[in-house]
This record gives C-alpha cells, structure tokens and sequence, in this order.
C-alpha cells in the first residue's frame, strides 16, 4: 500500500516511518497540506495519510472531501498532543498513533486501511479448482467477473490473478463501490478537472489513470448506480476516460477484474445492473466456493492465522489443539474467511498454556440455535424473544455511537472487518436506522 506522510521525517514520525516500510508500504512525503494535496491530485494510489500533530487536520480534512478525494487520514503526535489528538478525531481523523511509535499498533493500522490480507491459502478441493481456473486465465488480458459470499476471499483471489498475469509489474488498485458515496465514486474513479465542482481546485487524476499498465480491480460493483455503469460501460469498449469537467477523452491501459456477492442475473432482472455491462465484465467467470463448501481449508486457513496474528500482536506462536481444530470444522461459518480470521485473531489473545484450546474458540451462535435460559448472563435475558439480526444491529449501532463515529475504532472493538462495518451501515442506513456520522472519511 501507499502511504503519504505529512511532517518532519527527523524525530519518531520518522520512525514510524521506518517501520510502515519494514512492514510493506511505500512512503511518499509531504512537509506541508499545500504539496501533500499537488500529490494526492496527480496520484490517485495513496491509501493513507499519516499526519504529524500539531498540522491542522480539520482543515486538511475539509480540502480532501472539497476536493472529492477519498483517503483516510491518520493523525500522529506525543502524548502532549492529547487534546489535539482529540479534536483530530472529531474533525474526521480515523486513528490517532502515539509516538513514539509501536510497531504492532502501526501494523494494524496499516491493515485496516488496507482493509484485506493477500495470503493465498487452499487446501481443499473446490477452492483448488478455482484457483487452477484464475491461473488458467491470469496471463490473459480478459476481463474476469469473481463471485462468491461476503468474506470468501474474492480480493484476494484477484490479486493473485494480477501477480500471475504479464502486468504484475504494473500497480493493482483496488476500488470499493460499496464503500464509497454514489456522489464521489465517479470522479475516485475518473478523476477530475480544475472547476469541475466546488471545490475543484486542480485537476486529479483517478484509479483509472492510477492503475495505468496493471489492473483495476472494481470491488462489488454491484453497488454501482445504474448512471455510472453506463460510464464504465464506455470505457470498457473505447478504452479511454472522460475526467469530470474534462473536454478531451484520456486513453487508458488497464485490465479490468470486478466482484460481486450479489446474484448478478437476478440484479439485472430486477433492473440494478445492466445487462451489456455482465457480459462485457463476464468474458471469465470465476465463482469463489463458501467456506462451509471447502472445509479442507479450515485447517490450514486457521493455523495461517495462529501463525499471522502471533506475529501481529507480539505472543508466543502456539498451535491450535486438535480439540480447537475440531471446534473449528465444526462450526456454519456464515462470515467465511473474515468470520474464520477474526475467530483466530482473538483466541490468540484469549488463549492461554503452550496451545491455543478449544476454550479459547468464540463462535457465533448459528441461525435457530436455542438459548439456555439458565445459563443467561444479568442483562441478556432482556434479548430473549428478538431476532440476532435485531441484536447485532444495535450492537453495532451502540458501538459506533461509543467511538464518536469512528468507522476503524467500533470495527476493532466488534472483531469484524472496516469493509464488513461499512456494508451493515449502508444496509441500516437504507432501512432507515439511525446511523452515526463518518468522521468525514472515516
């Protein structure tokens, strides 16, 4: 991931610097907003911003939503900064990262702005299959249309179709539809002229242009409105752009891999999708299996995990007990890999002894399994009689309200992934729940 630091690299801004670079990113450097914003405008591969207190970030903050520029925004001081750190926070700054800086908490901050982990890892058969297929193809400048489940693992597959294929030297950028508003994603996607809207004060590039000589990978583009599809069905065949507010068409080289977790057919039936667009992103289909499909990969996705999250948070690499792998087969996993992941991630910090047990395994309840009214906790006995959809909805309403907004804070403390919490949001949102506001682009 790309990384641009705003503030001076002689002190532990620096250090932390130094350590997101140990960890994968690569830094680019700004001293001051005015060059951090000329740099944000001509590349659109930036995924985070980590900005040195005292900078004004609520300024900051207001240029980047102005200027429809989607980053999340990391503010970075001392304890001394305590009250700035405040204030950062409620003018739309994700996290705050202490200096000096620990490098766990950088590596997690790191891995919510990312919002995914690449490893390929299969083992069974029917995930065997369709990675045999996406190698198949990889070398290919078709476009490839992947499907499956929510946390299944379709980015992951797509950028080990993109390190397969004759542009892994070129970038992979990655583009969340279902995260971003109906209002920025066209000009996230195109980029924009100067005076283009209010607010457009320079021409910025977008991930098309982003992704020049590589790939572009269209994240549920299912959510996309019909308006837009209609866009990106041009670009599709002319193999060029129009930024908004420009009066020249940019041409554009890039390989374009979209998914879903929607029933594409039934989308276009019902009029959300247009059919010309399917078949132009359909040239390869590739369907991820669920989870409860490939159980031959439990085993060896959570003893990945052990292994990863071990090393994360700075514990003893313990296996997990055959009892804890038991448990594990055992179990719906309606949240696939993710709900698997998250499941491992806290029996490692649960866990005690020379292995991580069975006791240190928390699992969802599945759907229509009873409560055992004697074994209620105070308080619980109140949730009896509502649906676990009811429940987990004002669980996580409760939560977000808890962290004043903040999107990575109230993901973290509900064990689920930044991207999972902001699909339920939109959905609650649509419904008409109340949802607490983004800190900007939180």
């Amino acid at each position: 991931m790309h990384v641009l630091i705003i503030g001076s690299l002689g002190g532990e801004l620096g250090k932390a610097a130094r350590i997101a670079a140990a960890r994968g990113a690569k830094l680019h450097h700004a001293d001051d907003d005015r060059s951090a914003l000329a740099q944000l405008r001509a590349d659109a591969k930036v995924d985070l911003l980590l900005v040195e207190l005292p900078h004004d970030i609520g300024t900051l903050v207001r240029c980047l939503a102005a200027e429809r520029i989607v980053v999340p925004v990391v503010a970075c001081g001392t304890d001394a900064d305590a009250s700035l750190a405040v204030q950062a926070i409620r003018e739309g700054a994700r996290e705050f990262l202490p200096l000096p800086p620990d490098p766990d908490l950088i590596a997690a901050i790191l891995e919510a702005a990312s919002g995914e982990t690449h490893t390929m890892v299969a083992r069974d058969p029917a995930m065997l299959t369709a990675v045999r297929r996406a190698e198949q193809v990889a070398a290919s400048e078709a476009s490839i249309l992947i499907t499956g489940e929510s946390g299944t693992g379709k980015e992951v597959l797509a950028r080990h179709i993109h390190r397969r294929s004759r542009r892994s030297a070129g970038p992979f950028v990655a583009l969340n539809c279902a995260a971003i508003p109906e209002n920025l994603l066209e000009s996230e996607m195109f980029g924009h002229e100067r005076g283009a809207f209010s607010g457009a004060i320079a021409r910025r590039t977008g991930k098309f242009e982003a992704a020049e000589g590589g790939t572009l990978l269209l994240d549920e583009i299912s959510e996309m409105d019909v308006r837009l599809q209609a866009k990106l069905l041009r670009v599709i065949q002319e193999r060029e752009i129009d930024r908004l507010g420009g009066t020249a068409p940019v041409r554009v080289n890039v390989r374009i891999l979209a998914t879903s977790n929607r029933d594409l057919p039934a989308e276009m039936a019902a009029g959300r999708f247009r059919d010309d667009l399917y078949f132009r992103l359909n040239v390869v289909s590739l369907r991820i299996p669920s989870l409860r499909e490939r159980p031959g990969d439990i085993a060896a996705l959570a003893d990945h995990y052990a292994r990863r999250y071990a090393d994360v948070n700075g514990v003893p690499m313990r296996p997990l007990s055959r009892a804890a792998h038991t448990l594990l087969a055992g179990h719906g996993w309606r949240g696939n890999v993710r709900e698997l992941e998250n499941t491992v991630h806290r029996a490692v910090l649960l866990a005690t002894g020379d292995e991580i047990g069975a006791d240190a395994i928390e699992l969802a309840p599945g759907p229509g399994a009873p409560v055992q009214a004697t074994s209620l906790a105070p308080g619980v006995s109140g949730l009896v009689g509502r649906t676990m959809d009811a429940v987990e909805q004002e669980l996580i309403l409760e939560t977000l309200s808890h962290t004043l907004g903040n999107r990575t804070h109230a993901a973290t403390i509900l064990g689920i992934s930044i991207r999972a919490l902001r699909n339920k949001l939109r959905d609650y949102a649509q419904a008409g729940a109340n949802v607490t506001p983004a800190c900007a682009v939180a």
